[in-house]
Order: C-alpha cells, then sequence, then structure tokens
C-alpha cells in the first residue's frame, strides 16, 4: 500500500509538541545540574563547546563579514554569554517552578518593556491582559511561599534575580535581532561560534570547574541537550511549526511550558508543589499565552 504522508498540519502540530517538551525539559534538566557539584561555568562550556562542534561544518556558509559585525557581536553577548551564565547560575539556587515562571512566563513583561525603549512600541489591550493574569500567577507564587511553610531564602532570592537577569537578556536580544532583522539560522550558527571563541579560553585557563565531581552521564546529557537539543533541534522545531501553524498558534502551544514544567519538577526533582502554585504556573502560562499573540519568542 502506498504510504500516506502527514498533513503539513499535522507536521506543524507535532514539531511544536517537540518544541515544548524541548524547552520544558531545558528547565528541568538545568535544573538538575544545578543541584548537582557542576558549576555554571561547567554547563555553559558544555552548552557552547557541543553545539559549536556541530555547527562548525556550517560556519563557512554564514554572511559575508559577519566576524565584523558588531550588531551580531552585541547578539551573541546578550544571548549566549549573559543568558547563559546568569539562568546557569540562577539554577544553583532558584527551583525549576521559578524558572517556569521567570524565563518562558515572564518573556511577554519583559519584551513589551524592551520593545517599549528600543522600539518605541506600546502594548495593546489585549497585552496588557495577558500581562494583568502573569501579574497575577507571580502573586499566587508570593503566597505559596509566604504562607504555605516553604521558606524564601537569600539563596532562593539571589536566584530569581538571576533568572530575572537571564529573562531581561533574552528579551532584548530577541528585540534587537527583530530590529536588525536578523535571520534564526545566521543567529543560531553566530551566538554558538561566537560565544564559544569568547568563552571557552577564558573557561580553559581560569575559571572553577568541577566536571571531574560528576558522572560521565551528567556530562553528557548537559552537553547534548543544552548543547543540540536546546540550540539546534529546537530552533529548527520552531520554525518548522511557526511555518505549518502560523506565529499565533505556535504561541499558544507554547505557552504550556511553564506550566508543565513547574508541575514536573515535583516528581522528577523532588522540589514543593502547592494548589498556589499550580495556580500562579497555570495564571502565568495563560497570561503569556495572550500578552504575546501575535509572535512570541522563549528563551532555550
Amino acid at each position: 500500500m502506498p504510504r500516506i504522508a502527514p498533513s503539513p498540519r499535522t507536521t506543524g502540530y507535532l514539531a511544536a509538541a517537540g518544541t515544548v517538551a524541548i524547552w520544558t525539559g531545558f528547565i528541568l534538566v538545568s535544573r538538575y545540574g544545578g543541584k548537582s557539584p557542576l558549576t555554571a561555568w561547567d554547563t555553559l562550556a558544555l552548552r557552547l563547546g557541543t553545539a559549536a562542534l556541530l555547527l562548525l561544518p556550517f560556519a563557512g556558509s554564514l554572511p559575508r563579514g559577519a566576524w565584523r559585525d558588531a550588531q551580531l557581536w552585541t547578539l551573541t553577548l546578550l544571548g549566549g554569554l549573559i543568558y547563559g551564565l546568569f539562568v546557569f547560575a540562577a539554577f544553583k539556587y532558584a527551583p525549576a517552578a521559578h524558572g517556569a515562571i521567570l524565563l518562558p512566563g515572564m518573556q511577554p513583561f519583559l519584551v513589551a518593556a524592551a520593545a517599549w525603549w528600543v522600539l518605541g512600541s506600546r502594548p495593546g489591550a489585549g497585552r496588557m491582559v495577558g500581562l494583568a493574569g502573569i501579574a497575577l500567577g507571580i502573586a499566587c507564587v508570593a503566597v505559596h511561599y509566604s504562607a504555605g511553610g516553604h521558606a524564601w531564602t537569600h539563596d532562593m532570592l539571589l536566584g530569581d534575580l538571576l533568572l530575572l537577569g537571564g529573562s531581561a537578556a533574552w528579551a532584548l536580544y530577541s528585540v534587537l535581532a527583530k530590529k536588525w532583522k536578523r535571520d534564526a539560522w545566521t543567529l543560531t550558527r553566530f551566538v554558538a561560534l561566537g560565544s564559544t571563541a569568547l568563552y571557552l579560553p577564558v573557561y580553559l585557563l581560569w575559571l572553577p570547574k568541577a566536571l571531574d565531581q560528576v558522572p560521565t552521564g551528567m556530562l553528557v546529557l548537559q552537553g547534548l541537550y543544552q548543547g543540540a537539543g536546546v540550540t539546534i533541534v529546537a530552533m529548527m522545531l520552531f520554525l518548522k511549526a511557526v511555518h505549518e501553524l502560523g506565529a499565533e498558534r505556535t504561541g499558544a502551544l507554547v505557552a504550556l511550558v511553564p506550566v508543565l514544567a513547574g508541575v514536573a519538577a515535583a516528581p522528577l526533582l523532588d522540589e514543593p508543589l502547592s494548589g498556589w502554585l499550580v495556580a500562579g504556573l497555570i495564571c502565568v502560562s495563560a497570561g503569556a499565552f495572550v500578552a504575546a499573540r501575535p509572535g512570541r519568542v522563549v528563551p532555550h
């Protein structure tokens, strides 16, 4: 019998599901690494080194003059180094549910602020409703920690501030990439290769390391998941989903990431979960969906 190919819409939904799964896993795998002896320096080196190794064969097809382009280097610092360092350092202190809220969940807030600052565009009424939903979700999380018996420690506050800083760096990266009209494939290659060229010599010569304090499986997991899965595969799946389904429908599916990651962290990472926290994650996901239509960029 002749083989029946899936329809474009089916392909789009499968690509969107893969994107959601990888970005949800990014929060869980990053927090898993953060709870291990690995330093943030180690995790970033594994991510960048693996991605650069896989993307090196495509370096020759970068646009002419890319290595002298100040805009590309600015995006590399924001989306490659600052984002990565802040996020991986944050997961040494902050639970996965906080990462789910402050990374993908806070993006509509921060992208709107960055777009207002850089592009002069003000959020419309629909986006304001979504932002209110996110604010309500964050309030629910605050109740979870203040009234639910879960201490909000100084370390956790530091982790949250680092997450917020990383999320802000990604929002600015996203807005500048749009302003400067940089395509995703060029950015994926240059940010990975440029970040590696800047970071790995410093890491190898001067930064603290704990690679010998974890099993080989942890190194392989962090390297392949962060460098190949998040940096390359999720990007291609996301672009495929947007092509087949459109930005709005894809954004609606991607808005599931905060609640999926937050709930999954309870059984997988033994992190506390309560009704307030679940309500907060749901509000943030719903608010992110409403606020980000149309078009939304999530951190990976």
